[in-house]
């Protein structure tokens, strides 16, 4: 069982599903008859995780009452959105201090527990962020460009471009750093700009599938590799 706590983000306003989302939150989108946030959750339950915190924002309403019952902790952004930063500060009182467990909730996975994966790599001695990343043609859904470079020993160094590997939506993340930024609306990349400077960031590949069900294709391409 995971000694760390997670935090599922559900807060976003999923522009990129069009009319999918003017009237249902990203995150209860079906994919393969369960909705996506259940995945995430399904993810979080085979990692043995006892505490979990959900961000809400967009629709909440509508996540609050799907996750009613489950001893689901809510962290509500009541006023502006306060992206992936932000919302992480936010949900601290939920979450507690020391390094948590972050997972996005608009992803679908196969093979290895991604969480249980970063627990097996992570070492607080010389890590304040651990990121779980695939190649870039291994990442289905996904039409941006890569994210980071690797290095051998797995620190990570900020690069863009076509082959370079992408960042999946899970990680552990020391928040201390969170502190050190003024501004209430923030994005995570700027800790890890941050903490890549320190020496600080790692990455470690994922062992399985993964598939960004950011858009509409993204929901039959999930299925498909769900279906293997």
């Amino acid at each position: 069982m995971s000694n760390l706590p997670l935090m599922i983000f559900a807060a976003g306003f999923g522009t990129r599903m069009g009319a999918l989302t003017k009237t249902m939150p990203k995150p209860l989108i079906p994919v393969a008859g369960k909705p996506l946030i259940d995945h995430a959750l399904n993810v979080a339950r085979g990692a043995g995780v006892g505490r979990i915190v959900v961000n809400l924002h967009y629709l909440g309403d509508q996540i609050a009452a799907h996750l009613a019952g489950k001893d689901i902790a809510l962290s509500w952004e009541r006023g502006d959105i306060l992206e992936t930063g932000g919302g992480l500060r936010a949900a601290l009182p939920l979450l507690g201090k020391g390094p948590v467990l972050l997972l996005n909730s608009d992803a679908v996975w196969t093979g290895e527990n991604p969480l249980t994966q970063l627990l097996a790599v992570w070492d607080a001695s010389k890590m304040d962020a651990l990121l779980l990343l695939a190649q870039r043609a291994d990442a289905l859904g996904h039409s941006g460009a890569g994210d980071f470079l690797i290095a051998p020993d797995g620190r990570l160094s900020r690069a863009k471009g076509r082959e370079t590997p992408i960042y999946l939506g899970a990680q552990i993340l020391n928040p201390a750093t969170l502190a050190e930024l003024p501004q209430n609306v923030f994005s995570l990349g700027l800790i890890w700009d941050k903490l890549i400077a320190q020496g600080r960031a790692f990455g470690t590949f994922h062992n399985g599938g993964w598939c960004d069900v950011g858009s509409p294709d993204g929901i039959a391409i999930a299925e498909r590799l769900l279906r293997v």
